[in-house]
């Protein structure tokens, strides 16, 4: 399982757009094959700095969907409303 988080930080006066587009698009991403989770986490001090948490079944599940077009409509939209560039990474879990 990989684990995938997200960190964007958002112009304040655009966090309502970023919510439109999250909430327009979670449904068809949490479809993706692969996609096992899907969550939307605020920070608790800096309203607008948001993380996307998810699971996916492998890297090669998260690449694919990455390529996908659902991916190439969402993430340019997403892009244009950042005050900064977003930091990710990926973990994996190992079932012990």
């Amino acid at each position: 399982m990989l684990i995938r988080v997200v960190r964007m930080t958002f112009h304040p006066d655009r966090v309502a757009d970023f919510l439109t587009i999250f909430r327009n698009s979670e449904q068809l991403i949490r479809q993706q094959p692969g996609n096992r989770h899907l969550e939307l986490w605020q920070d608790a001090d800096n309203p607008n700095i948001f993380c996307t948490f998810s699971h996916w079944e492998t890297a090669e599940a998260l690449d694919a969907y990455r390529k996908s077009a659902l991916f190439g409509e969402v993430w340019p939209a997403t892009k244009r409303l950042f005050a900064a560039p977003p930091y990710a990474f990926s973990s994996l879990i190992h079932a012990g």
